[in-house]
């Protein structure tokens, strides 16, 4: 089977003939308007799109992001002796390092690759890992990071090991499957055993004082200074973040998805407080990135409120799961959500260093919490 690769630094440059071939954009994530959005909102960052063509014809896709991330953002918060730590931190010459993301590097999940049903999947990814291959040889970066993979999908992405990757574990997505019979949040919380039901309802109660507000287009343009400050708000709280999103970005989702692309504002005596963000794909809504007034929340139990938020959105959409998404694990296990174990793997872009950064990997642990199960 003859591959070969072409790459694209614009959406508006693929040609149509290539998403016809894939059949991939009934799929959200895998539309040219939902990665224009980002691509037209986030000029600092470099995206890359791959293609493999067979005869012409393509049958793989592979989205990629260049950022610049200090190393110190990546070591501080990941579990190894402080001598490693240091030996990675000198590596880089403890400065801000160049990183090919393959994956969406603002999506958590399997969004980044997309395979054509009938061909064969091992060997059109290998073509896929050949195409990232050329493209960071051509470029000024020393890491690339190849994201986020189900354990269905292992048997095919493990062969990223012949090509001197490490894999490693990252933070779960967490995945609330609702019961078709729910039919308002009343139904959901009545499926809840007793504490976790006025855990719930506690919620509800201390932010009931809060106003919400679903935010249209121009909604978003308004409070876009302050949307913008209370993710950066969350981004500070995070252990971890690859890159900061424009929430510009959420002006053209909502422009394209209308009111499949979801934006709601909590509002304290006409203060934005704290907003959440969903897209719905398909019959699954996903949560995108929320933000915070931390100063407030603990009083008005904004963060609880959101996700109890997330489970109503669900049940209105009639969706079948809700994503909430990585970080938090445990509080998202109260509400019911189950992990699903993410795979991700990285390698230097010289042979020498990877060899250092391959222990460094195998010393990456992700949190462990306590997994609740609140339903009865």
């Amino acid at each position: 089977m003859s591959l070969n690769s072409e790459i694209f630094k614009t959406v508006d440059s693929i040609p149509k003939s290539y998403w016809k071939s894939l059949n991939c954009t009934n799929n959200i994530y895998y539309s040219p308007e939902f990665l224009k959005a980002f691509e037209i909102a986030n000029t600092d960052i470099e995206f890359n799109y791959l293609f493999i063509l067979k005869d012409g014809e393509a049958v793989a896709f592979a989205n990629t992001q260049i950022v610049t991330i200090g190393i110190e953002t990546i070591t501080k918060n990941i579990a190894m002796s402080h001598k490693l730590r240091s030996i990675v931190n000198n590596l880089f010459c403890n400065n801000h390092i160049k990183v090919l993301f393959c994956g969406n590097v603002f999506l958590s999940g399997e969004y980044g690759t997309f395979l054509k049903e009938g061909e064969p999947k091992v060997e059109t990814f290998k073509a896929i890992a050949k195409a990232v291959k050329k493209l960071y040889r051509c470029k000024r970066l020393s890491t690339i990071f190849i994201k986020d993979f189900e354990d269905e999908s292992l048997y095919i992405t493990d062969h990223l090991k012949s090509f001197d990757y490490a894999s490693m574990h990252v933070e779960p997505n967490m995945i609330i499957y609702l019961d078709s019979t729910w039919k308002s949040f009343e139904d959901y919380t009545s499926a809840l055993k007793s504490k976790y039901r006025v855990k719930a309802n506690r919620a509800d109660a201390k932010s009931d004082v809060l106003e919400s507000k679903l935010l249209s287009k121009e909604d978003i343009k308004m409070y876009l200074g302050e949307l913008q400050a209370l993710y950066q708000n969350t981004i500070d709280n995070a252990d971890f973040n690859a890159q900061i999103l424009n929430l510009n970005t959420y002006t053209h989702l909502k422009n394209t998805y209308k009111d499949n692309f979801i934006v709601k504002g909590y509002f304290l005596d006409g203060k934005l407080v704290g907003f959440l963000s969903a897209m719905q794909n398909g019959d699954h809504l996903d949560a995108h990135f929320i933000g915070i007034d931390y100063s407030n929340n603990k009083e008005y139990a904004i963060y609880p409120r959101i996700l109890n938020d997330y489970v109503r959105l669900g049940i209105e959409t009639k969706s079948s799961q809700i994503n909430l998404g990585r970080t938090a694990s445990e509080i998202k296990s109260t509400l019911g959500a189950q992990p699903k174990t993410l795979t991700c793997y990285c390698r230097h872009k010289y042979g020498l260093p990877n060899k250092v950064l391959k222990p460094f990997i195998k010393n990456v642990h992700i949190k462990t919490f306590k997994q609740h199960q609140p339903f009865k």
